[in-house]
């Protein structure tokens, strides 16, 4: 890591988030980067969403999106009070789309130097059926990427190793 001015973390805004933004905010902070907070919400909720609306039952795409970027943002803004980080120090942008691809495509949109994603604690058989959005990421993603694991997240891993 070097001269980074423009820093973004995906979350999904979920229990790992406060963890997450904490842990972002601070690396951008001490680098005097720009930091952009980016949530996918997945076109594959919004399409289920649509296959219940033609069922007869009323509901639709576009209020569901408007619901969930309404909690999202909400959410956010919630955990930026809670860790104590002013909100004008930190840009939320939510997407609809693939969140693998959308993450990497907004950040070479926004031309940031520097990608921080966690990590959901899933089993391993889990993790081979349906694989993560940040594997996917880390896969695809030109722009360098920082992986965040919560002190859980941390202790189910190192339990994989037997250390002698």
């Amino acid at each position: 890591m070097g001269a980074e001015k423009k820093i973004m973390v995906a979350v999904g805004m979920n229990r790992y988030t406060e963890g997450l933004l904490t842990y972002a905010t601070n690396i951008a902070d001490a680098m005097g980067a720009e930091l952009i907070c980016t949530s996918i919400i997945n076109t594959r909720d919004v399409d289920a969403v649509a296959t219940i609306a033609d069922m007869g039952y009323e509901v639709d795409g576009e209020n569901y999106v408007a619901g969930v970027k309404a909690e999202r943002q909400q959410e956010f803004d919630k955990v930026l009070k809670k860790i104590g980080h002013p909100p004008e120090k930190i840009r939320m942008i939510i997407k609809v789309g693939n969140p693998g691809e959308e993450i990497v495509k907004v950040a070479l949109k926004e031309d940031v130097d520097l990608i921080i994603m966690g990590i959901k604690s899933r089993s391993d058989l889990e993790y081979a059926l349906i694989g993560s959005v940040a594997e996917k990421v880390f896969r695809r993603s030109p722009i360098p990427i920082l992986s965040y694991r919560d002190e859980h997240v941390a202790e189910r891993l190192k339990k994989q190793f037997h250390l002698s």
